[in-house]
């Protein structure tokens, strides 16, 4: 399944209702993980609105699940902003890797594919290793991949599917960025993605609440740590975003359909939208902005 863009791009000089447009989207379902490139409406990653100003020049970046969602609109607006990007996805998302690797590439910068599972903590040292080795050093980490599956009681919820949920959300961005952090120089960046969950859980994301309060300690506590070393940590928290997540078992089918429009502004948002807060985050602008987590929610707040 494939679909028209959700959005047109923004208009310089133009402003914009921030509620439009309303959602209107068909009953749609994927076999986890789920392919961006077969949504309808196709998600906005900023193939076509965002605009670079340079703000990341020369800077070498590693971002998980760089495929599709945030981690797709991250890798895109770094690669606009100067940028060379690497980003690892499942072997099953290539079709989504190839179109985001494109599109850095046509930017001019060096993009670098490397598929792999990031639940085994040996492809995690791997992943790192092959990055640096290949983008020759590492500015800045994002570790963004996440796995969400819905499950609406205790009983129903596997020791399996637990267990995937904490190796991918909590296991995962530990061993990356333990084998990345002997890698990154004064004025490294390394930001996680967590989630309005974190402070708001939701009934039939128990497991997956949990790991993204995990992901703001974890930005909290290796902040101080990593301080006097003249590196970063911060994590970004999004609400509700038209991502494969949501329609690969990260929400029931109706909910899916109808995913942002309890929001105040009416509806959910498009991953070029939060691609500003990664931005900010990894370049030296954010010099003094460490520790804290920032949410992008569409009005309901953390």
């Amino acid at each position: 399944m494939s679909g028209k863009p959700f959005r047109p791009p923004f208009r310089a000089g133009a402003l914009q209702d921030p509620r439009l447009p309303e959602p209107d989207f068909p009953a749609q379902k994927q076999q986890m993980p789920g392919l961006a490139t077969r949504m309808d409406p196709l998600p906005d990653h900023g193939e076509q609105s965002y605009r670079g100003s340079g703000r990341m020049a020369g800077k070498r970046c590693l971002v998980t699940g760089g495929d599709s969602g945030i981690g797709a609109a991250a890798a895109i607006a770094f690669a606009r902003e100067g940028a060379d990007v690497a980003i690892n996805y499942l072997p099953e998302e290539q079709e989504d890797a190839d179109a985001i690797i494109a599109v850095i590439e046509a930017e001019g910068r060096k993009a670098v594919a490397i598929p792999g599972d990031i639940r085994s903590e040996d492809f995690c040292k791997t992943l790192v290793s092959r990055a640096v080795e290949e983008l020759g050093g590492l500015d800045v980490l994002v570790n963004n991949a996440g796995r969400q599956q819905y499950c609406e009681t205790l009983e129903e919820l596997t020791t399996e599917d637990f267990d995937a949920t904490m190796k991918t959300n909590i296991y995962a961005p530990f061993w990356i960025t333990r084998a990345a952090v002997p890698h990154m120089g004064e004025g490294g960046s390394i930001i996680i993605t967590s989630s309005t969950q974190a402070f708001s859980p939701a009934a039939h994301l128990f497991d997956y609440a949990q790991s993204k309060a995990a992901n703001v300690a974890f930005a909290q506590s290796l902040a101080k740590q990593l301080a006097p070393r003249g590196i970063r940590v911060n994590a970004v928290c999004p609400g509700p975003y038209w991502t494969a997540l949501q329609i690969s078992g990260g929400q029931p089918t109706d909910k899916a359909a109808q995913h942002g429009a309890n929001q105040p502004l009416g509806r959910p948002g498009q991953p070029v939208e939060i691609a500003p807060i990664y931005v900010l985050l990894a370049s030296d602008e954010a010099s003094y902005i460490t520790g804290e987590y920032f949410g992008s929610v569409g009005g309901g707040g953390l």
